[in-house]
C-alpha cells in the first residue's frame, strides 16, 4: 500500500473502529483525533508531516523523550535474550531481580524493602489496595477494609482504582463501585469548599475533615489513605507545604496506612525524585508506572516498606500467600527498559531539570496571565503545571467548550500539543526538555492565545 493510499485509509478509518479512552465516540467521529505517525526527541509528527512539540510528554510518561538510544538498545537486547518469562511461583528472570534491587536501593530513604511488578498505573493502585487489606488481615485486624482518598484525586480505571477516584466523571457510568470508600476535601487554594485561600489555614481545615471522617467511620475499620503527592489529572493541584507531613502524623495517630500514588510524580516529574520525598514524607506503600519505562514499555510497580514486609515474614498461614498477579508481572523486556530508564534519569539528573525548567515555565505562564483575562489561575510544581481558563475571573466561571476546542486547534497549528481537560490547560513535557524547547512551547501558547476569536463564554 502506497504512503498516499495508506494516509487516505487512516483518515477514513480514524475513530471509526475503536473506542478511545476518556472520550465520547460520537464526538471523535465528528472531530477525529490527530494521527501521530512519528516521534523524535521531544517532537511528534502527524500524518501530514506537521511537527509539533509534545508538551504533554505522552500522557505524563515520556520523561526521556522519544529518541533515547540506551533504552531502545536495552529493549532490543532483551528481546534477543529472553522475550518473556513468567514470574509466578517456580520461575523468575535476571532483569526482574536486578530491577527489584535497584528500586529498593533508590527508595531506601522511604524504607521500601519489597517490590511487586504490574502492567501499569491502574494495576499498581489495584495491587496497593489489595495488599493493604491483606496486611491488616495478617495483623488480625480484618475489619480494616475501608479506604480514604481526596476529591479530585485520580487513581486509574479498574474497579478498585475508580472507587477511590475523587472525580465523578470516572465513576458515574460504572457505579456501583467498591463499597467503603470515602472522599475528603482537597487542599486546593483556588477552589475549595471552605472558601479559604490561605494555604496554611486550608491545610488545617482539610486535615480536620480527614480526622472527622476517621472518627465517624472508626479508625479500626480503615485500611489506608491513598493520595497523589501532587494531584495530576484532577487539576494539577499542589497541596500546601505542610499538608503531607501533617497528614502522615494524623494517620500515624490512628494507625492507618498511607499509600502514595506516584504514578505521575515518581522519578522526577514534580522536581524531586519522588513526590513524597519532595514533601519529606515516608509512605507505607508507593505506586509507580509511567516514567518507570518512559512509555517505551507498559509497566508499573508497587513498593512496600519494612512494616508490611515484616507482617508477611511473621505470617505462618495461608493469609500470607499473595493470591494476586498478572501474566506480565516482572516482564523481562519491561524490566530491562526500566533499568535503562532509571540509569538515564540518574545520569541526566532529570529531577533537577524538571525543577529548573518547571520554575521557568511557570513564571512564563504567570506573565502570560497578566495579558489574558481568560487565564484565571496558574499553578504547578516541577514539570507538571496548568493554566485554568475562565470567562469571569472574579466569579471563577469556566470558559465554554467551544472556546476550549478552538484553543486546542490553535495550539496544534502553532506547533504544540497541550492537553486540555475541560477548562484546564495541562503541561507535562518530557523531563529532558531544554530552555530553547521551553521557549518553543511558550511561543506556541502565546500565538494561540493571541489568535483566539471565539467568545470565552461559549
Amino acid at each position: 500500500m502506497s504512503h498516499a493510499v495508506n494516509r487516505n485509509f487512516l483518515r477514513e478509518m480514524n475513530a471509526k473502529r475503536v473506542y478511545h479512552p476518556v472520550a465520547h465516540p460520537n464526538e471523535l467521529e465528528a472531530h477525529p483525533p490527530h494521527i501521530i505517525v512519528k516521534a523524535d526527541g521531544v517532537h511528534i509528527y502527524d500524518d501530514a508531516g506537521r511537527r509539533v512539540i509534545d508538551a504533554c510528554g505522552g500522557l505524563w510518561n515520556v520523561n526521556l523523550g522519544y529518541s533515547n538510544q540506551p533504552v531502545k538498545e536495552a529493549i532490543a537486547r532483551q528481546l534477543d535474550e529472553l522475550p518473556y518469562a513468567s514470574s509466578f511461583k517456580g520461575t523468575t528472570n535476571d532483569r526482574l531481580i536486578e530491577l527489584s534491587h535497584t528500586l529498593t536501593e533508590m527508595l531506601q530513604p522511604e524504607d521500601m524493602t519489597r517490590v511487586f511488578f504490574t502492567s501499569g498505573g491502574s494495576d499498581s493502585v489495584e495491587t496497593a489496595l489489595r495488599l493493604a487489606r491483606q496486611y491488616w488481615k495478617m495483623e488480625k485486624q480484618g475489619e480494616r477494609t475501608k479506604f480514604l482518598s481526596l476529591k479530585r484525586g485520580y487513581h486509574g480505571t479498574h474497579f478498585g482504582a475508580a472507587s477511590v477516584n475523587g472525580n465523578s466523571t470516572f465513576r458515574r457510568a460504572y457505579e456501583p463501585l467498591l463499597p467503603g470508600c470515602s472522599h475528603l476535601p482537597v487542599p486546593f487554594d483556588y477552589r475549595n469548599v471552605f472558601n479559604e485561600s490561605d494555604p496554611a489555614k486550608l491545610a488545617e481545615l482539610c486535615l480536620a475533615a480527614v480526622e472527622d471522617e476517621i472518627l465517624f467511620q472508626g479508625a479500626d475499620t480503615i485500611a489506608a489513605f491513598i493520595a497523589e503527592p501532587v494531584l495530576g489529572a484532577g487539576g494539577v493541584i499542589v497541596p500546601p507545604a505542610d499538608y503531607w507531613p501533617k497528614l502522615r502524623q494524623l494517620l500515624d495517630r490512628h494507625n492507618i496506612l498511607l499509600i502514595a500514588d506516584e504514578v505521575v510524580t515518581g522519578f522526577g516529574r514534580s522536581g524531586a525524585w519522588f513526590g513524597s520525598r519532595g514533601w519529606g514524607v515516608k509512605p507505607d506503600i508507593m505506586c509507580f508506572a509511567k516514567a518507570i519505562t518512559s512509555g517505551y514499555f507498559p509497566m508499573g510497580a508497587v513498593t512496600l516498606n519494612a512494616r508490611i514486609e515484616t507482617a508477611f515474614k511473621n505470617n505462618a498461614d495461608t493469609m500470607g500467600i499473595i493470591s494476586h498477579g498478572y501474566t506480565y508481572t516482572g516482564h523481562p523486556v519491561g524490566c530491562a527498559a526500566a533499568l535503562a530508564c532509571l540509569a538515564e534519569t540518574t545520569r541526566l539528573n532529570l529531577p533537577a531539570n524538571a525543577a529548573t525548567e518547571g520554575d521557568y515555565l511557570l513564571g512564563r505562564c504567570r506573565t502570560l496571565a497578566e495579558k489574558h483575562e481568560t487565564i484565571g489561575n496558574v499553578r504547578g510544581k516541577g514539570l507538571m503545571f496548568a493554566m485554568e481558563l475562565v470567562c469571569d475571573r472574579a466569579a471563577k466561571k469556566p470558559v465554554g467548550k467551544a472556546y476550549v476546542a478552538e484553543l486546542g486547534d490553535r495550539l496544534f497549528e502553532a506547533g504544540a500539543l497541550v492537553r486540555l481537560i475541560g477548562p484546564l490547560m495541562v503541561f507535562s513535557p518530557p523531563l529532558v526538555i531544554t530552555r530553547a524547547q521551553s521557549d518553543e512551547i511558550m511561543a506556541a501558547v502565546t500565538t494561540a492565545f493571541e489568535g483566539m476569536r471565539g467568545d470565552p463564554r461559549q
